[in-house]
């Protein structure tokens, strides 16, 4: 990795065309060859950048300026102008082991297959991912009826969710074996409109609570 503080002016040549005026930014390049111009500000996101795979070459157009020209395969050039560099530092740093996610609806499904009595009292799991035509269920459960639900998963629950949970009914429903069959959007969040859309298709909302859930303890687990 090498970070240069810098004074610079940059342009964009490719499927349109685009400037930087002159002004001080961040200009970094990564082992993997992308080059990327930050600001102080505009949270993460570069004003612009190059991804690779592409090639960087730097002349000298006068004692205290350089060139850096950023190319790729697809003929669209990065054009930097260093004016003045203020700070340098370049440093190797070896390979990153990914960032490790918690909370996703992955663990989300798993912990509530585990722990499905927090659907409810009496609930079993019939299976995890039913499938059907058009895509898995992530739950299929038993109600303390003994009636089938359908439980659908989602960190955030939106609109698309109670779409994608209307259709699994739809499909479950054309079973005489399962039918009739309710449905829960389960989320940790869940959005007003998606919640109004769910209650008037009689779909019950519920709201996870994802580290109680993390803390429950595993009944098979127990010694009594």
């Amino acid at each position: 990795m090498r970070i240069v503080v810098a004074d610079c002016s940059v342009s964009y040549q490719g499927r349109l065309t685009a400037r930087l005026d002159r002004a001080v930014r961040v200009l970094m390049v990564k082992a993997d060859g992308s080059v990327l111009i930050h600001s102080d500000g505009g949270s993460y996101k570069p004003l612009n950048w190059m991804s690779p795979p592409c090639w960087l070459t730097v002349t000298h157009t006068e004692p205290d300026e350089q060139t850096w020209i950023v190319e790729n395969k697809a003929k669209e050039v990065l054009t930097i102008t260093v004016h003045q560099v203020h700070g340098e530092l370049a440093h190797d740093l070896g390979v990153d082991p990914g960032l490790v996610k918690d909370g996703v609806e992955a663990h989300l499904q798993e912990l509530l297959a585990l722990h499905v009595g927090a659907l409810g009292e009496g609930w079993t799991l019939v299976r995890r991912e039913y499938p059907t035509a058009i895509g898995p269920v992530d739950l299929l459960c038993k109600d303390g009826t003994g009636a089938s639900v359908a439980v659908e998963i989602k960190r955030r629950g939106e609109i698309d969710g109670v779409e994608q949970l209307t259709r699994y009914l739809e499909l479950l429903n054309r079973d005489p074996l399962l039918a009739p069959v309710a449905g829960v959007l389960a989320a940790q969040e869940i959005k007003p409109q998606a919640r109004t859309l769910a209650e008037d298709r009689g779909i019950r909302c519920l709201v996870l609570d994802y580290q109680a859930l993390k803390g429950a303890d595993d009944p098979s687990l127990r010694l009594f």
